[in-house]
């Protein structure tokens, strides 16, 4: 009797799943129906949750892989009463809240945004990072469980490959993998791209691994019971499921098991909707419609959360009066309020790298701020997030207590991780890599931006002085890339991502400060691998650097300038060079100005943008990357040097001289673009 009304359940799911799509005439329609009685017995019997508070910090998390099996999704939310009839009706539609993929929208169930298969399995590794991270920190009473459900082309997509190494070595026994294996893809059958074992593979990496037939409520729930029992490893549950599942075509005849059915409506692939819903034991008239037992099965589990709640808050009552100073902190980490931090009591030294600067600033994070995770692609040491890693440890198996993540050599599964840290909350996420490694990163950044994480980017060996390394590690086109996104307008109407590029290493500590109070989009520091002359201060260097907090501010001035010298990074030290000679020798009156970031400068007011970059003065821009990137900045009648070709494997000193980045060149290009 009880699998009559779970199964009955699914067909509800599997219902609204496909008429959904029919009606918006587009999405997957197969998928959620074969993944249906899954997600069915995991949110009516498995998962915890608060039902009258969405963002309940101790909830249970359901992070979605394969964003196109998104109807399933909001078909199970519908169950639980978090989405209306009205709202499925407008599955795709301008202004719905049922995107075609979904996005992120915790009020109403939704964990994670998802789209591009890979990304959504991996944050939820790092989702169960966090939360062994707290755990380590307040004590088992609030331990919960991340679950998250992947298709075949999650698993095919390489990022699978670093988030299944990373969970087994951590032994992350709250993660739980339901991989949809219903041997269907959007254009063939899986048997004619891969014949790999995939059991075997995640058992290799250190999972626990269940097979079992993925339609059949028994099984399902014996597989999800023995991985809440899992106390060593992550759970994959491998379910061979039926795409399709209860699919027929206007004569009657079985339609499951179809590739058409992966991206098209049923009506379109050669299945009936109408015969569908009613073999089913829906109506073909009124498809949209929860069955009156299914709504109290689903109104029975609220209720059973309730209670659930209620207890556990009064345990939660009980260790917050035993532990009042333990309770103050996690309520602090909780809360996403910006950790107190004195930057201006930061010493650094002179004329230093601003990757060295960064490593500082880690370094005095590491002993204040307590909630702050670390991670870096094996680069450490060159990146200077060791700063961070110097006081305190990496996680372990078993051990989270530390505040440092070995991501190992695979930037996109770090990048995705870190998404993961910022969704579940509680723990501020910072990563780093060199900058030319970005292009690894970027789908990872993109969803980041989209979600509007605070994920802090430190991205060093900003430029050609790399050196010898040579062109495979220069970056050249990158910063404009990641700039893009500054123009960007997230869903707020606000520049999508932070990007920060520093002159010197006072200014690298303002772009710390700037990063740790922008709770509101992702951060990017690019910084510099070799030592950069600190910029001329008036008194104090770096509060005059805390002008930087404009997006552009004038380094050095005089009055009614011939010429506005501007750049971010490096090159600013390069033009107060150059403009000593212009001055020296020709007596030209010369601004300077840096612009760590033109997409903070233009929300400025347009007063102060005209007094820091008038109009009417003749601009010259010098980037150690593309000219674009400063295009904006210098306008159509100014100049650029920059680069225009990769870079060149030799010292980095030879290659300033060789590229005409140093004083001498500014004084003869501007020379020349000013016709003098």
């Amino acid at each position: 009797m009880k699998n009559n009304l779970t199964n009955k359940a699914a067909d509800n799911i599997r219902i609204l799943s496909a008429a959904m799509v029919d009606k918006a005439k587009s999405g997957h329609p197969g998928g959620a129906m074969g993944g249906a009685d899954y997600v069915n017995v995991l949110y009516s019997e498995f998962l915890k949750y608060n039902p009258d508070d969405m963002n309940w910090p101790f909830r249970d998390r359901f992070f979605l892989d394969p964003g196109h099996m998104s109807p399933m999704l909001y078909s199970v939310l519908a169950l639980s009463g978090k989405f209306s009839m009205e709202d499925l009706k407008n599955f795709r539609q301008w202004g719905s809240v049922t995107p075609g993929h979904p996005e992120l929208d915790t009020e109403r169930g939704v964990e994670n945004t998802s789209g591009p298969l890979g990304q959504g399995h991996t944050m939820a590794v790092g989702a169960a990072i966090a939360e062994r991270f707290l755990v380590a920190r307040f004590g088992e009473w609030m331990a919960h469980k991340t679950y998250t459900f992947i298709s075949d082309g999650g698993i095919q997509e390489e990022v699978s490959q670093g988030a299944g190494r990373l969970a087994g070595f951590l032994g992350l026994s709250n993660l739980v993998m339901f991989y949809d294996s219903n041997d269907i893809q959007l254009s063939s059958e899986t048997n004619e791209v891969s014949h790999e074992d995939t059991a075997k593979k995640y058992e290799a990496w250190g999972w626990k691994v269940i097979t079992i037939k993925g339609n059949d409520a028994d099984e399902i729930r014996a597989a999800l019971k023995a991985a809440n029992e899992e106390t060593e490893k992550p759970t994959l549950i491998i379910g061979k499921t039926i795409m399709g599942k209860g699919a027929v075509t206007e004569g009657g005849e079985n339609f499951e098991r179809k590739v058409s059915t992966h991206g098209q409506p049923l009506s379109a692939a050669g299945a009936s909707l109408d015969k569908t819903v009613a073999n089913l034991g829906g109506d073909p008239k009124e498809p949209f419609q929860i069955f009156p037992e299914v709504e109290e099965l689903y109104k029975k589990r609220q209720d059973e959360l309730r209670q659930w709640v209620k207890e556990f808050e009064a345990e939660e009552e009980k260790w917050e009066k035993a532990n009042p100073e333990l309770a103050e902190k996690l309520e602090n980490f909780l809360s996403g309020d910006i950790p107190e931090f004195d930057f201006a009591a930061l010493e650094q030294k002179a004329n230093t790298a601003t990757r060295a600067a960064s490593g500082a600033v880690l370094a005095a994070f590491a002993d204040e701020i307590e909630n702050m995770i670390v991670a870096s692609a094996d680069l450490s040491n060159s990146d200077k997030t060791d700063g961070f890693l110097k006081k305190t440890h990496p996680f372990t198996k078993n051990d989270f207590t530390g505040a440092f993540l070995q991501s190992g050599v695979s930037e996109l599964t770090m990048a995705c991780v870190m998404n993961g840290l910022a969704l579940h909350g509680g723990v501020i996420p910072v990563c780093g890599t060199f900058f030319v490694f970005s292009d690894y990163m970027k789908p990872a950044v993109r969803l980041a931006a989209l979600m509007e994480l605070p994920v802090k980017y430190v991205w060093t060996h900003d430029a050609f002085r790399v050196g010898e390394d040579g062109p495979t590690h220069q970056p050249v086109e990158q910063e404009a890339q990641i700039r893009l996104l500054e123009q960007l307008k997230n869903h707020h109407g606000e520049n999508s991502m932070l990007v920060l590029r520093p002159a010197d290493g006072p200014e690298t500590t303002v772009s710390w400060k700037m990063a740790l109070e922008n709770t509101d989009t992702p951060t990017a520091l690019i910084l510099s691998r070799q030592n950069i002359k600190d910029l001329p201060a008036n008194s104090n260097r770096y509060t005059d650097a805390l002008e930087a907090e404009k997006g552009a501010y004038i380094v050095e001035n005089d009055a009614n300038p011939d010429v506005i010298l501007l750049a971010s990074g490096s090159e600013v030290a390069t033009l107060v060079s150059g403009a000593a000679l212009l001055r020296e020798r020709d007596s030209l009156k010369v601004r300077v100005v840096s612009v760590p970031s033109e997409g903070l400068f233009r929300t400025q007011d347009k007063a102060y943008q005209s007094e820091v970059i008038p109009a009417d003065v003749p601009k010259f821009g010098m980037t150690a990357g593309l000219p674009v990137t400063l295009k904006g900045l210098v306008g159509d009648d100014g100049a650029v040097w920059g680069l225009n070709s990769f870079g060149f494997s030799a010292p980095y000193s030879v290659l300033d001289e060789e590229l005409g980045f140093n004083g001498e060149n500014v004084y003869k290009q501007v020379k020349a673009f000013l016709g003098k």
